[in-house]
């Protein structure tokens, strides 16, 4: 790709509405343009004469259209638990990994880490245009809702903090993923009206692991379940299902703002063959997990006339998320598909469990699969190098090894076992570099490069810097308390 320099481009900056300059998230072989995003309203002066729209000197090829995926979907998200497809990788396959990566990147492309920012922990842009903001309508999603999470004791390197209390949108929450559903258009070609839900996990940085108990609790009472043997972290347990009644966006669990949303969806296209895919990475893929197990335990994979509803999870870099007991109910009573993309140098999918888990001899995990912290891993497992990738430093550290964007390259790259790798999709390599420093320095790529221009604070007509006002965020659909109750959860949530 041909760089740009910015004495090669004609700016114009408009008065009142400053753009947002980032790049546009690679949710296709060809995402290269950079684009520019603007905040409403604000008002900004400058002496420049600097236009909206940063274009190349030559246009970029255009993205990659929706392929029709409408006869085979139900074999690219594991109907035979992916059997054939994985080695060598099947091209299909592979777009799909990736599409459900770009849903899951967009929550950290898209959340204010900013301690210095009154919106820390929330997310950047109102849910209605999320995708316009991040270049990402042409997947053919519309958010339906954003899912907000408490603060977890249990798990505090999750949440992030403003550093001005008395400025912070919310003292207790934290913006923590989205619901999204297929538009028209999509779901002809994908073969069905498809519910994403995607959810935020933690960027690159592994200190989390230290938060871990290693302690598996019973699922139950939070979430009821038939099996009482069943077990999880009990970190993960806490930020799924804990409330904070004195919050406006967390008097509702996550689980129920999740279960009350996805029977809404259901609902509504009750006349449609619907499917329900959940990604997340790191943190993010417990959270995934763990809530299709409780859509399925719920019931929410089967619609009122009894026929099913397909639940199948992608995750990246996902911990282990309980014992034997949650591995056999899931992936055997209920059915619930799991693809899991993990990176063999990456230490965070070899944990929680690492002294009993799925990994250790037969004789030994049989023995002892039933004590507190004996841990097992759930679905199919497909395993990358990142030293295969002649593009990445081969000796980065554990936290470019668990960078997200770093695995969307690998899975561009990797064709199968001894195939060697080559980029399938011509993804943008830079792409790897947004939060960590894994590129080679022979490709020119600064490290740590993605970033608000000047912290996002605009110049108002006063001449004063200050961060503008965001949209209001909104905090739960109206009729929650209806569908909750419809589930018989509304009482729980009192």
């Amino acid at each position: 790709m041909a760089t740009t320099s910015i004495s090669n481009m004609v700016v114009t900056l408009e008065a009142k509405n400053p753009p947002k300059l980032q790049a546009a998230p690679a949710a296709s072989s060809s995402s290269h343009t950079l684009v520019t995003t603007t905040r409403k309203p604000s008002i900004m002066t400058c002496k420049a004469a600097i236009s909206t729209q940063l274009k190349p000197e030559r246009p970029m090829p255009p993205k990659q259209e929706q392929l029709d995926i409408s006869s085979v979907w139900r074999k690219l998200h594991g109907e035979d638990k992916w059997a054939g497809l994985l080695d060598p990788l099947d091209p299909g396959l592979r777009l799909e990994i990736i599409r459900y990566g770009e849903m899951a990147q967009a929550t950290y492309d898209s959340f204010d880490y900013d301690p210095y920012s009154k919106y820390c922990g929330s997310c950047r842009y109102p849910h209605e245009k999320l995708f316009e903001y991040l270049d990402m309508t042409h997947m053919g999603y519309t958010v339906s809702r954003y899912i907000y999470a408490t603060a977890n004791v249990s798990l505090p390197s999750f949440f992030k903090r403003s550093r001005f209390p008395h400025k912070m949108w919310s003292d207790r929450a934290n913006w923590a993923g989205y619901i999204a559903v297929s538009d028209d258009q999509t779901s002809k070609s994908l073969g069905r009206r498809d519910i994403a839900i995607a959810w935020r996990g933690t960027v690159t940085h592994t200190e989390w692991l230290a938060d871990l108990t290693n302690y598996l609790r019973p699922l139950s009472p939070e979430i009821p379940c038939g099996d009482q043997g069943v077990k999880v972290e009990a970190g993960f347990m806490d930020l799924y299902t804990d409330k904070s009644p004195q919050c406006r966006f967390c008097k509702y669990s996550a689980r129920h703002q999740v279960l009350s949303e996805v029977r809404k969806l259901v609902e509504k296209y009750e006349d449609e063959e619907v499917s329900i895919t959940i990604t997340g990475h790191s943190l993010g893929s417990a959270l995934a997990v763990l809530s299709a197990f409780d859509l399925a335990e719920t019931g929410l994979n089967v619609k009122k006339d009894g026929s099913g509803i397909h639940i199948s999870v992608i995750t990246f870099a996902g911990p282990r998320v309980g014992n034997w007991r949650f591995k056999q109910r899931l992936e055997l009573d209920h059915g619930v598909k799991v693809l899991r993309v993990v990176n063999t140098h990456d230490i965070v999918p070899k944990s929680p469990g690492f002294i009993i888990n799925e990994s250790s001899p037969e004789w030994v995990y049989r023995l002892f699969k039933w004590l507190p912290w004996s841990y097992a891993h759930v679905g199919v497992q497909l395993e990358l190098n990142h030293r295969d990738s002649p593009e990445l430093n081969p000796n980065g550290d554990a936290s470019c090894a668990h960078n997200l964007e770093a695995y969307l390259h690998l899975i561009d790259g990797y064709q199968g076992s001894n195939l060697g790798f080559k980029s399938a999709t011509e993804r943008d390599v830079a792409l790897v570099n947004k939060s960590c420093d894994f590129v080679k320095d022979e490709h020119s790529v600064p490290p740590v490069w993605w970033q608000d221009m000047n912290k996002d604070l605009v110049r108002g007509s006063d001449g004063l810097w200050r961060q503008p006002e965001r949209p209001r965020h909104v905090d739960h659909p109206e009729d929650i308390d209806h569908h909750l109750n419809q589930l018989g959860l509304l009482q729980s949530q009192s």
